[in-house]
This record gives structure tokens, C-alpha cells and sequence, in this order.
């Protein structure tokens, strides 16, 4: 039986790490694009290579980058994949207000450089292609809870480029006949999630403070409400839609959604802390637009993949704080041993 090849851009991100793992599990070849970079950003891949199972026999990384098309289109038509997954993105919605240029040249053209490349590849072998859509796209919510026949409204630069990015795959799927899905993933987290995004944020923080290592953790709007999922989870999801007998478009959510009050609560109280001891607000972390609610409804991939959230939100909070407690305390020692 030939092994099945996967190619994954974004893959020394959250989502990219997990979706590796999984699809080592399964037995492909991976092969990922990573940017060139004076630093090394594999942090969350570098397991993979101590693995005992020697699954890194099977994990390939190239250099790339998805705003340049031409290197694309080559690393793609030189790796042959059966698989793409679009995962790469400047993905902070906060600083896409900040660098809308190229949140928009790496989200919505660089979707557009992996369907071109996709297109050309697939005259030669059929390919199949997942783009990273987001629950963003929704912005200024229509009806609630939200659905794949919901109206995008964005409110950042961010959304706007994930709603192009959406639409010209579905261009390319109707146009040239390729199999290409959008997952509309909503939130989404785990103890790899960036330290800048507000659940980690909020995760390393209540661990810090714990131990004396911070006193105050500064936070924007705490009443926005998000439907928080498990990134481990949603990465099945993804693999699901590609072995669909049909390329579609679906949610992945929990339908159920918490404000941030609420992640406060859940992390804190896992530590017995009271965080309304420690939180001040700072304007600084405001959006210029805001989403208020963001709350999806996921029944057709339960119906048509037979995907299920396995993780609730108190259980991630709870996931994630203890990782970060770990970390607090490695911090400590060193710096114990520094004084």
C-alpha cells in the first residue's frame, strides 16, 4: 500500500504541531513549511524528533513562505502530497488592525498561492486541500448559534481576509474541480497555544501568580463570549473532511459558549485563587471593532464525519493551567538559582 503524503503550512503552530502528530499516527509522510528565520520556531514540533516510535522518519520540513506563489507552486508540485492543509496565517485578530497588509497577504493571498498550486498539481494526481477558515468570519453575528449557511459579517482585517480566502476555495471547487473544504473552526486552544492569545495569556498568568512570579495580569473586554474547543480535537476534524466522499464545507465548534469572566473563573479557581485580585483592564487591549458572541453550531460534521468535541471548556482551562504550572515552576527554580 503507498504511503499517503500530507503537506502542512503553518506546521510549527498549535494546530499544525497536533495535526503532525496525528497524521504520523496514521502513517504518512508529512512534510511542513517553515519560515526562514535567524531563530529556530520549532518549538512545538521538536518532540516529534525524540519520539521513540521514530515517527520523525516520516516528517519532512522546507522552507517557504505562502506569500511568495512561485515558491509554492514548486515546493508543491516537487513534494507531490495527496494532502494540504492551510494552517499558516498571521492569526492574532488584535494585531491584524496593527499590520492589515500582511495579516492580508499571508491569510487571504496565501490561501490563494496554495489553490493555484493545488490547481496545477491536481492535472497530474488528485489533491486534496484544507483551508483554515474562522468562526471571525461571522464578526457582527446575524443569528446565533452560527452555521455553514450563516452570513459573514467581519470586523477586523483578520475576518476579512479568512472570508476572501473561504470564498475562492469555494471558486476553485466549483471552477477546476478540486477537492477543497473550508473548516470553519471556532476557538480553539491547548497548553501550545501562543502566549499572546487571551486564554494563554490568561493560563500562564493565574500559574505565575500562583508562585509569586507576577502580581497583575492586564486584560481588554471581558465580557466578549467565544465557543472554546480543544485544538487536539479539531485537528481530527480537519483529517476528517479530507476522507469525505465529497469536499464540503463545515463547523467545528462545541456549541457552548463562556465569556472570558468565565475562563478567568475556571483557571483561578483551579488554583484556588481569586482573580479579581490580580486583573486590572488596559484600553490598550481593545479592538477597534468588537465581536461579542461567537457561539457555533457543528451538527453536520456530527451528522456527515462523525465528529464529536471530546474536551469541555473547564476541562481545557484546567488542561492548560496545569501545563503552564509546570513552566511557573521551572521558572522559579531558575530563578531561585539566579539569586
Amino acid at each position: 500500500m503507498t504511503t499517503r503524503k500530507a503537506l502542512i503550512t503553518g506546521i510549527t503552530g498549535q494546530d499544525g504541531s497536533y495535526l503532525a502528530e496525528l497524521l504520523l499516527e496514521k502513517g504518512y509522510e508529512v512534510h511542513g513549511i517553515v519560515r526562514r528565520s535567524s531563530t529556530f520556531n520549532t518549538s512545538r514540533i521538536d518532540h516529534i524528533y525524540e519520539d521513540p516510535h521514530e515517527l520523525n522518519a516520516k516528517l519532512f520540513l522546507h522552507y517557504g513562505d505562502l506569500t511568495d506563489g512561485q515558491n509554492m507552486t514548486n515546493l508543491v508540485l516537487n513534494i507531490g502530497p495527496d494532502e494540504i492543509y492551510n494552517l499558516g496565517a498571521q492569526s492574532h485578530v488584535r494585531v491584524s488592525f496593527d499590520s492589515p497588509v500582511y495579516t492580508v497577504q499571508t491569510v487571504g493571498l496565501g490561501a490563494l498561492n496554495i489553490l493555484e498550486a493545488a490547481r496545477q498539481l491536481n492535472t497530474e494526481k488528485q489533491v486534496r486541500v484544507y483551508q483554515a477558515s474562522s468562526s471571525e468570519m461571522y464578526g457582527e453575528v446575524s443569528e446565533t448559534p452560527q452555521n455553514e449557511n450563516t452570513a459573514f459579517h467581519p470586523r477586523s482585517p483578520y475576518a476579512c481576509a479568512k472570508v476572501y480566502a473561504f470564498h475562492q476555495t469555494v471558486n476553485y471547487r466549483n471552477a477546476y474541480d478540486l477537492f477543497a473544504c473550508n473548516g470553519i473552526l471556532f476557538n480553539h486552544e491547548s497548553p501550545r497555544r501562543g502566549e499572546t492569545f487571551v486564554t494563554r495569556k490568561i493560563t500562564r498568568a493565574a500559574a505565575r501568580i500562583k508562585l509569586g512570579l507576577q502580581d497583575k495580569l492586564y486584560l481588554g473586554n471581558l465580557d466578549a463570549k467565544r465557543d472554546w474547543g480543544y485544538a487536539k480535537d479539531y485537528v481530527e476534524g480537519m483529517w476528517l473532511m479530507l476522507q469525505h466522499h465529497t469536499p464540503d464545507d463545515f463547523v467545528l465548534a462545541t456549541g457552548e459558549t463562556q465569556s472570558i469572566r468565565q475562563f478567568l473563573d475556571y483557571t483561578f479557581d483551579h488554583l484556588e485563587i481569586d482573580w479579581q485580585q490580580h486583573v486590572e483592564i488596559d484600553p490598550r487591549y481593545f479592538r477597534p471593532t468588537e465581536v461579542d458572541l461567537l457561539l457555533g453550531d457543528a451538527s453536520k460534521a456530527r451528522r456527515e464525519l462523525g465528529w464529536e468535541p471530546k474536551t469541555s471548556c473547564i476541562e481545557l482551562a484546567q488542561i492548560m493551567v496545569d501545563h503552564d504550572m509546570e513552566l511557573a515552576k521551572q521558572e522559579a527554580i531558575q530563578k531561585s538559582l539566579a539569586e
